[in-house]
C-alpha cells in the first residue's frame, strides 16, 4: 500500500511557489497554451520561452498562422527540434480557423482528432487552457506518482490506462482545484521530485511512500542515455539549417557541404525530410523548405 496523497498540500504549494511561466500568465488564450504545449515537448523551458513569444506576437490566433506557408513556419521553429510538431502545428492551425471559427476545442475528445495532438497534449489543453478535470500525465507526473504513492524511484514503462487512472484517482472533485493539482504535480516532478537529484527536503508532501520505505534504488534497467551527436536526427537539423537560413532554392552542393562527413547518412536524412514534407525538390533540382517551391 502506498502513503495518503495530500493533493491540498501540493495545491498550496503550486499557488505560492510555482514558476513564472509566461503560458501560465492571465489572458493566455487556449491557442498560446497549445502552442506552448507542443513546443515544450522534448524540450527545455529555457529553449521555449523566447520562441514562444515571438510566436504569440506573430500568430496570436491560428488564421494567422494557417496564412503562413509551412516553410515561414518551419523557419520561426529555428532550432527547437523535431521540426514535425512545427508542419503538423500549421496543419492544425488551418483546421482551427476553417472548421472552428479560430478557436480550439475545450473537450479531449474533439482536440483529440486535431492534426499532431496526442493524447496528452490534449489533456494538457483541456486542462490548462480550459481548467477541465482531466488527468495530465507526462514523464515528471508519472514519477511524482511513483515515489510519492507506489514507493518507488521510477516508474516503470508507460501504460496509459494505469497512468491516467492513478492520476485521475488523486484529482478532487472540484475542477478548479482538478486543474491547479495537474499543473502542480508536473511542477513538483520537474523542479523538486527530480529523476537525478530528488529535493525531498524542500518538498511539500507530508507523507512519500519512497521516503518511508527509506528511498530504495530502483530495480530495472538502467536506461540509456540519448545519443544526438552523429545521429541522423543532427544532420537533418544540419540539412534544415542551411534551407532555413537561404533566401532561395538551394544547390544539393552546399547541403553536401552542411554534412560532408557520411554521405549515405546524408543522402537518408535528406531523403527523410522530403518524405516528411519538410522540404520540397522544385523541377529544376533545388531544395526549399515545404511551400516555398
Amino acid at each position: 500500500m502506498g502513503a495518503a496523497f495530500d493533493a491540498g498540500a501540493v495545491i498550496d504549494w503550486y499557488t505560492d511557489t510555482a514558476r513564472d511561466l509566461p503560458w501560465r500568465r492571465p489572458g493566455v488564450t487556449a491557442w498560446q497554451v497549445l502552442m506552448s504545449e507542443i513546443m515544450l515537448q522534448q524540450t527545455p523551458v529555457v529553449r521555449v520561452t523566447p520562441i514562444w513569444l515571438e510566436w504569440v506576437q506573430r500568430w496570436p490566433v491560428p488564421s494567422a498562422m494557417a496564412a503562413s506557408t509551412t516553410g515561414e513556419v518551419l523557419r520561426a521553429w529555428g532550432k527547437l527540434g523535431y521540426p514535425r510538431r512545427a508542419m503538423r502545428l500549421h496543419e492544425c492551425s488551418r483546421v482551427l480557423a476553417e472548421q472552428y471559427g479560430d478557436e480550439v476545442p475545450d473537450d479531449v475528445d474533439t482536440l483529440l482528432t486535431l492534426p499532431g495532438i496526442g493524447d496528452y497534449t490534449a489533456r494538457a489543453v483541456a486542462c490548462f487552457a480550459y481548467g477541465q478535470r482531466v488527468p495530465v500525465v507526462d514523464t515528471n507526473v508519472r514519477r511524482v506518482v511513483a515515489r510519492a504513492v507506489h514507493g518507488l524511484a521510477e516508474a516503470g514503462n508507460p501504460s496509459t490506462r494505469r497512468d491516467l487512472a492513478d492520476v485521475s484517482a488523486l484529482l478532487p472533485t472540484q475542477r478548479a482545484r482538478a486543474a491547479t493539482l495537474s499543473a502542480g504535480l508536473m511542477e513538483l516532478g520537474a523542479v523538486v521530485c527530480t529523476a537525478r537529484s530528488p529535493r525531498c527536503d524542500v518538498c511539500p508532501l507530508p507523507r512519500c511512500a519512497w521516503q518511508e520505505a527509506g528511498r530504495p534504488a530502483a530495480t530495472g534497467p538502467k536506461k540509456a542515455a540519448q545519443r544526438y551527436e552523429g545521429t541522423d536526427r543532427q544532420a537533418r537539423g544540419r540539412l534544415l539549417d542551411v534551407l532555413r537560413g537561404a533566401h532561395g532554392p538551394v544547390e544539393r552542393r552546399r547541403l553536401d557541404l552542411a554534412w560532408p562527413q557520411d554521405p549515405g547518412q546524408r543522402a537518408r536524412a535528406l531523403d527523410s525530410l522530403l518524405v516528411d514534407g519538410l522540404i520540397e525538390q522544385t523541377a529544376d533540382g533545388l531544395f526549399v523548405l515545404a511551400g516555398e517551391g
